[in-house]
């Protein structure tokens, strides 16, 4: 269905009753990256899926300013209004990881628990947000000059995402045709507005982030294996899966392991 949340028609899919779970995908993902799991989770919880702005079926505005990650969290919050959810449990993947974080941290009594697939805090150093920055205004000008196809070539080769060249054939066909059916200036305006380089850094949050946090890296993603061990240490509620034989991935690269370890970590919350 389709639901306007502060100006912007989002697409949301809500399955299943109980606790409300809502499922946050990565950039260049939609709802349908949670397809597999949707049913098994929805056993046991009222699961809540959406496209976020600039993806999948969600309006792509032309201002990248609307796509600051502040705002998808307020997005976030006005959908949780208007479904009449006190709190939930959120579970986020890369990009998604990261607005689960934030409105964690502004909201921290409307979330019951944390899921934070191969996540980030951001940056710590304001030197390194303007090189992300210029880094990802350089690929959103690309994306804009050539297109979606000539982007996704260059995307899925990149290092983050070698691991997935293991999987079956027609599995990587899926995530390709997946990838090609997003839009020019909603993955352009996306790394404008909520790139890791234009998040705020949350490190300095994480010591009073007194929600239960599960953290979860793929042992051959090095960057988000480090990145959720520190992230460990500063966390009060938190506990730390290092998935073997992973990469950047895990819910496509060990589907069954990871939602068992998202289930298990859930049931302890009830």
């Amino acid at each position: 269905m389709m639901v306007e949340l502060n100006g912007i028609r989002y697409r949301v899919e809500i399955t299943g009753n109980g606790s409300p779970l809502v499922l946050l995908h990565g950039f260049t993902g939609s709802l349908d990256t949670w397809t597999p799991f949707i049913p098994l989770f929805a056993k046991e919880y009222r699961v809540i899926a959406l496209d976020l702005l600039g993806h999948g079926a969600t309006e792509a505005p032309n201002d990248p300013k609307r796509y600051e990650i502040e705002k998808a969290a307020d997005d976030l919050m006005a959908l949780f209004d208007q479904l009449a959810i006190g709190d939930a449990h959120l579970l986020g993947y890369s990009m998604g990881g990261r607005l689960a974080l934030l409105t964690a941290c502004r909201e921290p009594e409307r979330i019951r628990s944390l899921m934070l697939e191969s996540s980030s805090p951001g940056l710590r150093a304001k030197r390194e947000q303007k090189e992300r920055m210029a880094h990802d205004e350089k690929l959103a000008a690309f994306i804009e000059e050539k297109g979606v196809e000539a982007f996704v070539d260059v995307w899925e080769n990149i290092p983050l995402f070698q691991t997935q060249k293991r999987l079956p054939l027609d599995e990587r066909k899926k995530i390709r045709a997946s990838r090609l059916k997003q839009r020019e200036r909603g993955l352009a305006n996306s790394l404008r507005g909520m790139g890791t380089g234009k998040q705020p850094s949350l490190w300095e949050h994480l010591p009073n982030l007194f929600i239960p946090t599960l953290l979860l890296a793929g042992e051959e993603d090095h960057k988000f294996v480090r990145l959720a061990e520190e992230m460990d240490k500063l966390l009060p509620q938190s506990e730390k899966k290092i998935i073997p034989g992973c990469g950047h991935a895990i819910h496509i690269e060990n589907r069954r392991l990871f939602a068992s370890l998202v289930l298990s970590f859930l049931r302890e919350q009830n």
